[in-house]
């Protein structure tokens, strides 16, 4: 029988995937709770603190740990260095400067920057979404609400 142990696959980092899910698990962890807490109950001190020492670790996680994970990941274990180019498939990306047809030269180390960059925007955008949820939480659309009778059913006027 052969075992195949997934978390040994090349581009497979424990760390980077760890605090990735931690954080995302994190993040989306305030959904539950905002559903659960009254909406005009006051915010105490003790519970104003608690939730920015919580919102300031998970952003710490967001900005900080997870894109020097895959930056470690990147450079370590990928090898994903300045010197060394990509050609893509068939030689595609093959610079001019190389004898290829593509207009400048791409390294390694600028796909690992551009992917640091998509895992900030996915947690802006994570926060953004969380934000806006959590002071939406609670509000009906206006004019959602159709007139009733006493029988329960809608009351619709003709045109």
């Amino acid at each position: 029988m052969l075992a195949i142990d997934i978390l040994r696959w090349p581009g497979m980092n424990q760390a980077f995937l760890f605090s990735l899910i931690l954080t995302t698990a994190m993040a989306l962890v305030v959904v539950p709770y905002g559903k659960r807490r009254p909406l005009g109950r006051p915010t105490t001190w003790g519970e104003a603190m608690v939730g920015s020492v919580y919102v300031f670790f998970a952003m710490f996680l967001a900005f900080g740990v997870v894109p020097h994970q895959f930056i470690d990941h990147a450079d370590k274990e990928l090898g994903w260095r300045k010197d060394r180019l990509v050609y893509g498939p068939f030689d595609l990306l093959n610079a001019k400067a190389n004898g290829g047809n593509f207009p400048f030269t791409i390294s390694y180390e600028a796909i690992r920057d551009i992917v640091v960059v998509v895992i900030h925007a996915y947690f802006i955008g994570l926060m953004i979404w969380l934000f806006v949820w959590w002071q939406k939480r609670g509000v009906k659309p206006v004019g959602a609400e159709i007139e009733k009778s006493t029988y329960g059913r809608p009351l619709v006027k003709k045109a």
